[in-house]
């Protein structure tokens, strides 16, 4: 569902929203797409569970528990972060990814560095049996297949496509199947880490660029002056943001319009990719700071 924001913007600039957030209660947004193929393979090969790896309050961990709840999968989360393992039931991520029957396994953050290794991806099997394994966030080419399924004929209009980028899945799928009029606008949300390489691996094509100013210190890094930006803009459009992807994203866009980095006349659709899981849990480490908390329908 695309909906417009209704802001008056300078420049008689229009910015649209393409609601992929409400695709699905609990695999959302970009979730629902990087795993939608990836649930197709694994059941043609016969797999009947899936494995793969996340963070405290990973996206991709409470999606991959919910679709396997969903589709009849045994799912295994390799997470980051030993300490977790005492705080279950404390953190709203895993507390809804184990209520969907999913397995914990807890390492260190040094043992995570080897996720790709053959010989731990080995170990694992030893200790689980056989599995599908999808990657930290759910990137690869059946993602990436699926993230272009985002875009569709209605969306030709548009002038530019923005959305934000961990691992670089979306996109990809994003550059591969815009319109040739279109460019599009990835917003990094982790600092230092340039996604260029990344990204080659799945697009030929130029019609796309990094905007690396806005990941706010760090991968779930936040201020009040996010939270602020987060909090008008729902008060404002009725439109929850997450802190770590899409609340990052719709600052830079909106920074950017204000700034005259857009042409005139320029019509942006800004994809929504989700997240929304993630605010419980930044919301309990904002609360324990003594921060103001991100606002939604529960808490507003």
């Amino acid at each position: 569902m695309n909906q417009e924001v209704k802001i008056n913007f300078p420049f008689d600039i229009k910015l649209t929203v393409k609601r992929e957030d409400l695709l699905h209660p609990h695999i959302s947004g970009n979730k629902f797409r990087k795993l939608k193929y990836n649930i197709i393979k694994a059941k043609q090969d016969g797999n009947s569970c899936l494995l793969t790896f996340g963070g405290a309050y990973s996206n991709h961990i409470a999606a991959t528990a919910a679709a396997g709840r969903e589709y009849n999968f045994k799912t295994i989360g390799i997470i980051r972060g030993e300490e977790l393992e005492k705080k279950i039931d404390d953190n709203p991520t895993l507390a809804f990814a184990g209520s969907c029957g999913m397995e914990f396994k807890f390492i260190t953050r040094e043992a995570y560095r080897d996720k790709s290794n053959t010989d731990f991806i080995n170990s694992l099997k030893e200790q689980f049996g056989s599995f599908y394994v999808l990657p930290e966030g759910g990137t690869n080419s059946l993602a990436v297949k699926g993230c272009e399924e985002i875009l569709n004929e209605q969306d030709k209009k548009f002038t530019h496509i923005a959305c934000a980028s961990g691992t670089g899945g979306t996109v990809s799928g994003l550059i591969n199947s815009a319109f040739p009029h279109q460019r599009v606008l990835g917003f990094p949300v982790l600092k230092g880490l340039d996604l260029s390489a990344d990204i080659h691996k799945f697009v030929e094509r130029d019609n796309w660029e990094l905007i690396t100013g806005y990941h706010f210190e760090g991968y779930g890094k936040v201020n009040e002056k996010l939270i602020a930006f987060i909090n008008d803009f729902y008060v404002k459009t009725g439109i929850p943001l997450d802190p770590v992807y899409t609340g990052k994203l719709f600052f830079g866009v909106i920074d950017l319009i204000n700034k005259g980095f857009f042409p005139e006349h320029s019509d942006i659709l800004v994809i929504h990719t989700g997240g929304l899981q993630g605010i419980a849990g930044m919301n309990k480490e904002l609360s324990r700071k003594k921060l103001p908390i991100i606002k939604t329908k529960e808490n507003a």
